[in-house]
C-alpha cells in the first residue's frame, strides 16, 4: 500500500492503481483496506479532464468514489468521497451542457433538449440545472412548442426565482404571467417537470 501511495504522490496513477488493486486482492480484510479503496478513487479523480474531453476517467472516478461510500459509509474517507462525488457529478453535468449548447447552436433542437433534460433528470443537485431549464425554454420556443417552454420556465422560476437564467427565460417569453407560480401551463403540460422534480413543483 505504501508503494501505491508513493506512485500516487509522484503522479504515476496507473502504477498506483496496479499496486492498490493488488493490495485489495491480497488483503481484503486488512484494517487499511478502506484507505486502499479511497486511494484507488483518488487515482481516477486526479485525472478528471476538462468538460470538452472524453469523460471516461470522470465516470471511473464517480464509480470508485461511490464504492468507498457504499463499502465504508462510516469511515473517515466517506465524507470526502461524498464531497468529491458532488463535484464529479457537477463535472458530468457540465459535459452534458457543453454538448447540449453545441446542438442548440447548430439548430438541432431535439438533440439539445435530450441533453438538457438529462441534466435536469439525473443531475438535479448540480449547479447546471438553472441553465439547463433556461436552455429547455429556449429550445422549446425555437421548435414552436410554447406550452413546454412556459412549463420549463415555470419550474425555473419556482425553484430558482433569483437566478439570472430565470430573468432571461422570463424576458424570452415576453413576461408571460404565471411563470413564477407554474400556472402558465396546464397540469398535463407540466407533467414531465412534475415527475422530474417530484413535489417541488
Amino acid at each position: 500500500l505504501m508503494a501505491a501511495y508513493t506512485h500516487y504522490q509522484n503522479d504515476q496513477y496507473d502504477k498506483a492503481l496496479v499496486a492498490v488493486n493488488r493490495f485489495i486482492e491480497l488483503h481484503p480484510s486488512n484494517r487499511d483496506v478502506s484507505y486502499a479503496y479511497y486511494l484507488k478513487a483518488l487515482c481516477y479523480y486526479e485525472r478528471i479532464t476538462d468538460v470538452g474531453r472524453d469523460q471516461k476517467m470522470t465516470d471511473d472516478a464517480l464509480n470508485a468514489l461511490q464504492e468507498v461510500v457504499r463499502r465504508f459509509p462510516e469511515s473517515r474517507y466517506a465524507r470526502d468521497a461524498r464531497l468529491k462525488i458532488d463535484l464529479t457529478r457537477d463535472h458530468l453535468a457540465g459535459k452534458e451542457m457543453t454538448i447540449g449548447r453545441f446542438y442548440l447552436r447548430r439548430g438541432q433542437h431535439l438533440a439539445a433538449i435530450n441533453r438538457f433534460k438529462r441534466v435536469v433528470e439525473e443531475y438535479q443537485t448540480t449547479t447546471h440545472v438553472p441553465e439547463a431549464l433556461h436552455r429547455l425554454t429556449e429550445a422549446y420556443l425555437a421548435l414552436g412548442v410554447r406550452d413546454e417552454a412556459v412549463a420549463a420556465a415555470a419550474v425555473l422560476g419556482h425553484n430558482f426565482p433569483g437566478s439570472d437564467w430565470y430573468q432571461d427565460s422570463y424576458a424570452m417569453l415576453g413576461g408571460e404571467t404565471g411563470i413564477v407560480t407554474g400556472k402558465g401551463a396546464s397540469p398535463d403540460e407540466r407533467s414531465w417537470f412534475r415527475r422530474t422534480f417530484g413535489g417541488m413543483f
